[in-house]
């Protein structure tokens, strides 16, 4: 795997994935929006960006031509199916053997079986609804967007992240099945692993298929399913 595409480059996750991505020997193009490319200046010539919104289909098949993996941030801003909108295109548009790397959070769930804390099921409604009714997010874009990707025999991952936060990497983070794995239970990690999770993504072919939720290697409860041998990856 030589050339890959980063949909939603000019963000802090995008920019994490950037690094990796070339520390790894990666060709990097990316898509974000024109007012966002100069935060990718210190790239230089080392990436080729695309402007665009990501689910602008002109741009994002421009922009994946000839890359063997993509990795999309499923942002579901504003209430225009910008989510399911990128989504699509990208199972659309991408190269037929092209591994597709998606993210998202914890509240997506493939098969029902996730097991979620009162916080995060009286929350994610709560939030959503207040965020929607603003426009600003759609949560339920987030949902639509991975059911399209869940009914695609694409070769594709998605990858769900827990909490973040900033800091030095902790390592590639653990990851589960399902949330309410006691694996997960300290729901932290470092934005930099997500992004190195989603890159790593691109050649583990146990993740094809796949929606992982991850936690930092470095967390308690991490440590602790180490320590009684039931660390899940």
């Amino acid at each position: 795997m030589k050339r890959i595409c980063i949909i939603g480059i000019s963000g802090k996750l995008g920019q994490y994935m950037t690094d990796h991505a070339l520390s790894l020997g990666y060709q990097v193009t990316g898509v974000c929006r024109p007012e966002s490319v100069g935060k990718l200046a210190r790239f230089g010539d080392r990436i080729t960006v695309f402007p665009g919104r990501t689910d602008d289909r002109d741009v994002i098949a421009r922009a994946v031509a000839g890359c063997d993996g993509v990795l999309t941030v499923l942002a579901p801003w504003g209430v225009s199916d910008y989510a399911s909108g990128t989504a699509r295109a990208v199972l659309d548009l991408a190269e037929p053997d092209a591994r597709l790397i998606f993210s998202c959070g914890w509240h997506i769930s493939r098969d029902g079986q996730d097991r979620y804390d009162w916080k995060l099921r009286w929350l994610v409604p709560i939030a959503g609804a207040i965020a929607r009714a603003l426009r600003l997010v759609d949560l339920n874009d987030q949902v639509r967007a991975t059911n399209l990707i869940f009914g695609s025999d694409r070769l594709w991952t998605v990858v769900r992240g827990s909490d973040l936060e900033e800091g030095e990497s902790e390592g590639l983070p653990v990851w589960s099945r399902h949330v309410g794995d006691p694996v997960l239970a300290s729901n932290l990690t470092r934005r930099t692993d997500f992004a190195l999770f989603m890159v790593h993504a691109l050649t583990d072919d146990r993740l094809i298929h796949e929606a992982p939720a991850i936690v930092s290697r470095a967390s308690p409860s991490a440590q602790a399913a180490k320590d009684s041998a039931i660390l899940t990856a």
